[in-house]
């Protein structure tokens, strides 16, 4: 057996005609029939058919697996080259010929590439719809989101990696330009609540929670519905603030009115300078923090009701300082009044109890406006009749002057009375003018009025009319004066030529002067200011015994200077008045 062994060559060395020729040898040993032997050489060729038969199946099964994994490669080109818009790649091999390996081969470093490049632009894509879904979600107010968003992987081209890009920014944009708004409504509020002196936290916390100020920027909240609830924040404090000034507008005129009406002193107006300080002040214009707070309008409330009950115990003090008031106006506008009766009325209406003490001064306040509303549609003519007293006043001092026969002597002033002289006979000359003005004005206001103009009382038209016919009665006076004075001129000249020349008769007595507005009694024979026609200073009318009017006046005397009627003149003229020489 070790024989037959040693004698079989090495392995490496076998061949089938080596085995073969082996197997001869054995069976000539063996001495092995040839039908045998051709059984055998039968079967052994039948051993090696099925041996080829099972090599040349599995080799085309193999071929067919490479062809269908290159089939494969090829159809996962086209799909990865259309998933991400590649309509060529420089890594495609042009060759479609060669061995499949050599084709697998070739497409194999094109496919990884373009695995990778899908990968990366799975990514791209998962990030921005990512970044979109959380703004989506914090838009919506739902900012929690856990899932993933799912990416299309059939399109992963860049147009569509543009379009998702182009959504985010839009979308980026919408967010900066709502946390913006929102920032803008966190500091209105901030700032309506520091002027109300509210908590600004606990308002703000109350719209959202990210809202306050400890948390970043980034996480505030800007949904729609935080964006609702701050723009209805803001309103309800901007109505807040308006209803508070008004409300604290109200409380200072109501402090005003309660100061002024007691006279109340600087010192203790000033206390409430932070409430009066905004008085006229717009919504806007308040900004000064805690200006609007409620224990500011508390206090200001406290206060009008102390005083509203302080003015209740100093009514009737209030009440007389309002009739004198009106009583004042009264003067001024020369309109004659009761002011015994009207105070007796106040008395009585305040002891009484029947009547309000706001609406007691509500009426006085009303009676006010309305003497000030007569005094001033009685200004003009007003002016205009003390133009004409003050006229009538340098036309009796004319007169006066008139009837010095020293009036030329170069003695101390008598420059300034011819000056004055000059100026007063100007302004005489324009007294018919003014009368004629003032009786069409006053008759135009009685007509638009219904009621008779008086002054002191008595109806100006009356006192024009008499003083127009004075007037005319001193005219006519003079003309016979002049007439008279010619006759005796005449008279003594035909004496003279008869008789020789003879003492001048004496001088004739002047003629009557014209009573102006004012009344006589000035001392010096100044004419002191009347308030009405045909009064004396104590406003009773000066009358002689026999019922008919004083119309005499006391002579100026010699060398008269009166330089208060001469700024009276001036004033009327509007001249200069002329200073007295040294």
């Amino acid at each position: 057996m070790a024989v037959a062994d040693a004698e079989i060559p090495l392995l490496g060395e076998t061949t089938c005609g080596s085995l073969l020729q082996k197997l001869q040898q054995i069976w000539d040993e063996v001495g092995e029939s040839d039908e045998e032997r051709d059984k055998m050489l039968l079967q052994l060729e039948q051993e090696c058919l099925d041996v080829y038969k099972r090599k040349v199946d599995q080799a085309v099964k193999s071929r067919a697996h490479l062809l269908q994994a290159l089939a494969d490669a090829q159809l996962e080109l086209s799909r990865l080259l259309s998933a991400l818009g590649e309509k060529s790649f420089v890594g495609i091999p042009d060759k479609t010929s060669g061995t499949i390996k050599e084709q697998l081969a070739a497409i194999a470093p094109t496919l990884e590439q373009l695995w990778k490049q899908k990968e990366e632009r799975v990514k791209e894509f998962s990030d921005v719809q990512t970044q979109i879904q959380k703004i989506c979600g914090e838009i919506a107010g739902n900012s929690n989101l856990s899932e993933v968003p799912v990416v299309d992987e059939a399109d992963l081209s860049l147009k569509k990696l543009d379009e998702f890009q182009g959504q985010l920014q839009e979308l980026q944009k919408e967010k900066s330009d709502r946390l913006h708004k929102v920032l803008e409504f966190v500091s209105t509020v901030h700032d309506l609540c520091a002027v109300l002196g509210m908590d600004f936290f606990n308002t703000v916390t109350e719209v959202h929670p990210s809202l306050n100020d400890s948390t970043g920027v980034q996480s505030k909240s800007i949904s729609n519905d935080t964006l609702s609830r701050l723009a209805k924040t803001v309103l309800a404090l901007k109505e807040d603030k308006k209803q508070r000034l008004q409300k604290l507008q109200e409380l200072a005129t109501q402090l005003i009115d309660l100061w002024n009406l007691m006279d109340t002193p600087e010192e203790e107006r000033s206390l409430f300078d932070h409430v009066t300080c905004n008085i006229s002040a717009s919504v806007d214009e308040v900004t000064i923090p805690g200006a609007l707070a409620l224990d500011l309008i508390e206090q200001a409330e406290v206060e009008v009701e102390r005083l509203d009950q302080l003015k209740a115990s100093r009514m009737k003090e209030i009440a007389f300082k309002r009739q004198a008031e009106l009583e004042e106006i009264f003067a001024r506008a020369h309109i004659e009044i009761d002011p015994e009766a009207a105070r007796a009325k106040i008395m009585s209406l305040i002891d009484s109890g029947d009547v309000e003490p706001s609406e007691l001064l509500a009426d006085m306040d009303n009676q006010i406006t309305k003497a000030k509303e007569e005094a001033f549609s009685r200004k003009d003519i007003l002016d205009k009749v003390e133009k004409w007293m003050s006229a009538c006043e340098e036309e009796s001092w004319l007169e006066d002057y008139n009837r010095d026969e020293n009036r030329y002597n170069s003695s101390r002033g008598a420059h300034l009375n011819l000056k004055r002289a000059e100026k007063a006979r100007i302004l005489v000359n324009k007294i018919p003018a003014l009368v004629d003005t003032l009786v069409a004005k006053t008759g135009a206001w009685e007509e638009d009025h219904g009621i008779p103009f008086t002054y002191d009382g008595v109806p100006l038209l009356a006192m024009l009319d008499e003083y127009a016919m004075l007037r005319h009665d001193r005219e006519e006076e003079k003309r016979r004066m002049r007439d008279q004075k010619k006759f005796h001129e005449l008279l003594n000249t035909e004496q003279e030529a008869i008789f020789g020349s003879r003492p001048s008769p004496g001088r004739p007595l002047g003629p009557k002067k014209v009573v102006g507005p004012r009344a006589n009694g000035g001392a010096n024979g100044t004419p002191s200011r009347r308030l009405s026609l045909n009064a004396n200073q104590n406003g009773a009318r000066s009358t002689s015994k026999d019922g008919k009017r004083d119309n005499t006046r006391p002579v100026a005397p010699v060398n008269y200077v009166a330089i208060s009627k001469e700024d009276a003149a001036s004033h009327v003229s509007g001249t200069e008045p002329v200073p007295a020489s040294p």
